[in-house]
């Protein structure tokens, strides 16, 4: 039974917004908790504090009561789940049996166009970023909304700002992994041309399968390969297809053949985004995260590569950009 590691979920923001009193971390009604992560084999999984910044007068101070709930969470259940901070917890994974908790940002705005606030977040243990959500913040722009026909449309002249450069520099100075779902067009290639780590887009698809902005372009999934980085599958109907918005096993598997194919075995992985999304129909919470890895078996893929999908490339990257104990 092949480990899962698993770049994205809103587990937190759900039981903040919609946890009943009996409902916690470890065992809830919502697409994930720990014991099914657990049952299912999880060796690791990150956790978003994410927000909507345009319904929140302070990003700052939600973010930071996200943050109180899943410092919480993560006391109750120190038995199962252990927090990911340096490369060496890494490497300690699967020798402490526990399931490894990376905290997010999904909104970069948390830090109020703050260095100080970025460095306070470290402190607290977050260590990934997703830039932008769905807003433009002090960092930069999401690709743009069409209110006529209320979809997303490719934003190639608005990327980063020039604080969103400074940001995204000491980000990586910090070790900090940046995480350009959600991001412009031209904001992609902004983190692209002024970072020199490998970056990720944390639950992102193929926009040649699905052809909505928050999907990756060929060019894209080139330039996350060439980095070193890697690409979260998103569990989404639309971004799997955009014309039914359907989210079967194998347009999942459709969608993991082509980001092979544009940029090798080694840039792709997971990122559900479960606990954000509807529209999921043949697995829609943890425990069903076996079904696609048996999928992979039946299309070809040999164990390796499957075991580089389910796990090996995220904790490659992640060691690789984290910081050291030492």
């Amino acid at each position: 039974m092949f480990q899962i590691a698993d770049m994205h979920c809103d587990t937190i923001s759900a039981l903040y917004n919609f946890g009943k009193p009996e409902d916690s971390l470890r065992r809830n009604n919502f697409h994930l908790d720990l014991e099914r992560l657990k049952d299912s084999n999880y060796i690791l999984q990150t956790f978003a504090l994410y927000q909507d910044i345009s319904k929140e007068k302070s990003p700052y101070k939600y973010a930071r009561n996200l943050l109180n709930l899943y410092n919480k969470e993560l006391e109750k259940n120190f038995d199962i789940v252990t927090p990911i901070l340096y490369k060496e917890d890494i490497d300690q994974l699967k020798e402490n049996q526990k399931i490894g908790s990376l905290l997010t940002l999904e909104e970069g705005e948390a830090c109020e166009g703050s260095l100080d606030k970025l460095l306070d977040f470290f402190n607290e243990g977050v260590r990934l970023i997703t830039l932008t959500w769905n807003n433009q913040n002090s960092l930069g722009f999401p690709n743009k909304f069409d209110l006529s026909t209320k979809t997303f449309i490719p934003d190639i002249e608005n990327g980063l700002t020039a604080f969103g450069i400074d940001f995204i520099q000491e980000m990586e100075n910090l070790g900090i992994i940046l995480d350009v779902s959600h991001l412009s067009d031209k904001g992609f290639y902004d983190v692209y041309q002024n970072s020199k780590k490998p970056f990720i887009a944390s639950h992102s698809n193929a926009r040649a399968l699905s052809n909505i902005p928050r999907n990756l372009t060929d060019d894209m999934i080139k330039k996350i390969s060439e980095r070193g980085g890697i690409i979260g599958l998103n569990f989404c109907g639309d971004f799997i297809d955009s014309n039914t918005g359907f989210a079967s096993i194998q347009g999942l598997v459709d969608h993991l053949k082509y980001l092979v194919n544009k940029g090798g075995i080694d840039v792709v992985g997971l990122g559900t985004d479960f606990d954000g999304i509807p529209n999921m129909v043949e697995i829609d919470n943890c425990s069903k995260m076996p079904f696609l890895l048996d999928s992979l078996k039946k299309e070809g893929f040999s164990e390796d590569e499957i075991e580089k999908i389910a796990n090996k490339n995220v904790l490659r990257v992640f060691r690789e950009i984290l910081p050291s104990k030492l």
